[in-house]
Formats: C-alpha cells, structure tokens, sequence
C-alpha cells in the first residue's frame, strides 16, 4: 500500500524566529536518563560525600587491553573544583565488551601545591617483565613552582596489577634543549618488535620557534630511567601550522603504521591521523584525514588481538544545554576501527553495542511536512522544491536507529532531526551534504542555523549508505558505511520527537529500524 502526503504550503513552523530563551528547559534527568554505551563516572563513587571525588565528566581516555579487559583509564574532570585541589586524577573504566563498564574510580591521585602533578594529564601504560609502567603528566602552573621547575613533565608510576599504582618520585622527563618545557605532554609508549626499543612520544614545540612536535624518544629497558631523544616523528607542516598535537596515538595495523592526534586550534579541531609504511615516516595526509568531527576529542586506541577501537570522549557543553559553549571533557564513546584496501581508516559501530539493541520499538507518524510518499519498506521524501519532514514518536530510551538511504540530486542535504517537538523554534539536524562532501550537524533555531560539528565524506547520488546511530543520553553517534562517525551532544534529544528531513534533493529511506 502506498500513501502520499503532499502539502503545498510550507508549514510556517521551518521559519518562524525566535529568542535563544525559548530553548526548551529540560532537567538533569531529561539530560543523562541513565547513559549506558556512552558512560560517564557516576555519582557516589566509592561511598565518598566529597562530589570533587564523584561527579564528574572522562577526559582524555588512555586505552590499554590486558587478559580479556580493556582498562579505559581517564582524566577526571570534577564537577566541583574546590580551591587549592589539584585536579584530573587517572581514574577507569574496565569493560570486556564495550557496553558494561564497571567504574574502578580513582588509579593515580593528583599531587600538592609543590609537586609536579598538582595537574595531572594524559599518558599511557606499557607492560615490562611482570611490570605495569604509567607515563603520565605533570602540570603545574603555579607561580611558586615554576620559579624552579618546568611547568610540564613526563612522570611515572608502576603496578603490579593494574589497580594499586606507586608513583615512582625518581622519575621525571623533562623538556631537551630546543624544546619548549611550557608544553611538554602526552607521553605515548609502546614497545616496537621491529627493533627491540621501547618507543616514547611527546606533544611538546621547538623553542624558540614554537613549532608544534611530536618528539620521540627510545630505551632498550624502561626500569633503568634512561630514555634518548631523537629527531621528532612528526613535525607540523606550514599548511597544517597546529599549535599542539595532542595525545598522539601510533601503532601497526597490517602493512600501514598509523600516528593518531587532536588538535583544537585550527579550523579543522578534532582528532586526525596519518598513515606510512614505517615508524619513521614520512608520514601521508589522507584524503580525509578526520574520521569524526570536533565534538569527539584526544581519541587513543587499543586492540583485543582481533580488532582495534578507538576510544575518545565527546564533549559537553558549559552551561548544559544546546546554547552553551563546547567544553573540555564529556562521555566516554568507542568506535571500531576497519582498514580499506588502500590502508585508509574508517569507524564503524562495535559489533557488541550494535548488538546490545535487540528491542524493537514501532514506529508511530507523529507530523509531516512537504512531499513524503510511504511505500511497503521505505519512504520517499521529495525536497527538491520545498522542505520534506517525517516526524516519529519521542525518543524516550538508550536506542539504535538503522536504516539505508539513496538519494538523487547535486545540491542540498538529507539525514536526520532531534529535539523535534517544535521545530518552529529549535531543533538539532545531522545531514548528508553532497555538495560539500561532508556530513554536518546544525543548531537550527528559528530562521538561524549554526553549524556545530562536520566531518568529510565523499558522497554520491544514486549509491546506498548504512546509516546507524546510537542515541544514549545526550549523546548521538551517526556511523555511514563503516567509513565515518559523527559524534553529537544534542541535550534536547531525549523525550522528543525525531524524524527525517530533506532540503533540495530527493532521498528514499528504508523504514528506519528503532531498537532499544
């Protein structure tokens, strides 16, 4: 059977202004429901009343597989920040499948006033022998501090366990000569079998000159403390001209060596990477060399032996609604990595989150808009000469929403709406721009439109697209294809309406599969 909705005049509700207070307030509970594949540190952690030590967001997330876990160590970032508190303690989730975490809590504290990690920051974990080594950093911005030290450093801390951690109080790298110690952070260690070294890099820039670096140092054995510069693995080019490269990734996959780094200064921040046929280089830009856009951040990987996984956080927003501004930290968010036949990278759903969803939820129509024709197993939306919207029941759980889409046309967009109810006012957008090559998310309030978030893609009329999402709390990850993922923070999303939308082309879409 077939239906056709057509309307001739387009509703007034695509265009009506409004005030950025007619935003829809929504509450805590509304915000986070209970956030599930996308966790963040719960409230009340380990009995303590202290909320510095429970609420919080995940910071930069520091992967590491061992004996059927993985262990997402990551920075705290504490809701409530009292005066004189260091800040960004290591603490972790362990998961054996990527959907249930149990939260371990606090791994390595922060220190006093006077040490070097009254800040801490990002690192790794590398095993040696029986030995578990964490490289992590130290920041401390104090002015008292600093009259003697740098204000950045490599530290460590050894374990037993991966649980109860020592801070070895011998260790500390510091910036060489050349080498700005005002940023000198991010320690990456792994140990390479090709030439039996221990490999470390740091995000850190030349001094003087302030060109960004990865700068790369070696051991044969790390308990000895005697780690050597080299030349940097990677050096920003004039194009490129980044500040910072951040929490560097590398690691083999298959023929390709792969470097991993987010920057947030450019007009492209989020996370890139690189690929070579050898650790040294010279490292290739890919085409498109992001696979998910800004609000995913310092996004690191480990493998299980089998497949290897990206994991990041996407950030939240200061105050937490869809107006604040984009903050540092937010959920914790896992992607699986796939490698095309000419070495690229892509991100695909996991196959246990895609799997966690099993419970059908029927579709209901709940409002339309412009040319939609309903066939057996799709629906058609005309856009070509005015706006087409299909809107469906509230969005009320953790869900997966699958569907495919073809499309016809050169110009215009088509994806998808959340926080839907009244589109005369507010609603967020996440479409397919052919033209531009990219997919994007959009903050349409009233007549103004606010780009949020893009990533590239190349993107062909006539061809299917895979489009999964996954909507967990506040959070919404679009995967396309197995090739790309745009992660979003649309806080009006829950409780809502959400549908399908099309402006300028036309695009069929099979009757999209909603799973909880």
């Amino acid at each position: 059977m077939k239906k056709i909705y057509c309307i001739a005049a387009i509703f007034s509700m695509m265009f009506i202004s409004c005030a950025q207070d007619d935003i829809t307030k929504i509450t805590k509970a509304d915000i986070y429901g209970t956030p599930n594949v996308f966790p963040q540190p719960p409230v009340g952690w380990m009995g303590e009343t202290d909320s510095y030590n429970t609420t919080g967001w995940v910071g930069d997330v520091m992967p590491y597989f061992d004996n059927g876990k993985f262990h997402l160590f990551f920075l705290h970032d504490a809701s409530n920040k009292p005066a004189g508190k260091g800040y960004h303690d290591i603490q972790e989730f362990e998961t054996s499948d990527l959907v249930n975490f149990d939260y371990n809590g606090r791994m390595i504290p922060y220190g006093a006033t006077n040490e070097a990690d009254f800040g801490v920051g990002t690192g790794s974990v590398v095993k040696v022998g029986n030995l578990y080594y964490f490289y992590y950093t130290g920041n401390n911005g104090i002015a008292s501090f600093l009259q003697n030290n740098p204000r950045e450093s490599v530290l460590c801390a050894t374990s037993p366990d991966l649980k109860n951690w020592t801070k070895i109080k011998s260790f500390k790298l510091t910036a060489p000569v050349g080498y700005n110690d005002y940023d000198f952070r991010d320690p990456h260690v792994f140990y390479n079998g090709e030439d039996s070294k221990y490999h470390m890099i740091v995000s850190t820039m030349t001094n003087p000159g302030h060109k960004a670096v990865l700068l790369h140092f070696t051991t044969t054995n790390p308990s000895v403390n005697n780690w050597v510069v080299q030349n940097p693995i990677y050096t920003t080019t004039v194009a490129e001209n980044y500040l910072m490269m951040e929490c560097a990734d590398i690691f083999k996959m298959g023929a390709y060596w792969y470097l991993f780094f987010s920057e947030n200064w450019s007009n492209a921040k989020g996370t890139h990477y690189r690929m070579a046929t050898s650790l040294n280089g010279p490292w290739v830009t890919p085409k498109n060399e992001m696979l998910d856009g800004e609000f995913l951040y310092a996004a690191k990987t480990a493998s299980d032996g089998n497949k290897r996984y990206l994991f990041g956080w996407t950030a939240r927003r200061s105050p937490e609604n869809d107006l604040g501004n984009k903050d540092w930290a937010g959920n914790l968010v896992t992607y699986e990595l796939t490698q095309n036949s000419d070495g690229t990278l892509g991100l695909k759903i996991p196959e246990s989150v895609s799997n966690h969803f099993t419970t059908p939820i029927k579709l209901e129509i709940q409002d339309n808009l412009g040319s939609i024709t309903e066939n057996t197993d799709s629906f058609s939306l005309d856009g070509s000469n005015s706006p087409a919207v299909l809107l469906f029941s509230k969005l009320e759980k953790s869900s997966k929403i699958h569907t495919q889409m073809s499309y016809t046309g050169n110009t215009g967009n088509t994806g998808f709406v959340f926080a839907a109810d009244n589109m005369s006012k507010s609603y967020y957008k996440i479409v397919l721009e052919p033209s531009n090559n990219r997919i994007a998310g959009y903050l349409v309030n009233g007549t103004n439109s606010v780009e949020v978030t893009r990533v590239p893609m190349t993107i062909e009329a006539g061809k299917t697209y895979d489009l999964d999402l996954v909507c967990d709390g506040s959070v919404c990850i679009v995967y396309v294809n197995g090739k790309v993922a745009l992660s979003n923070r649309i806080y009006g999303m829950r409780g809502q309406k959400w549908g399908l939308i099309t402006q300028n082309l036309n695009a069929t879409y099979s009757i999209p599969l909603l799973t909880k």
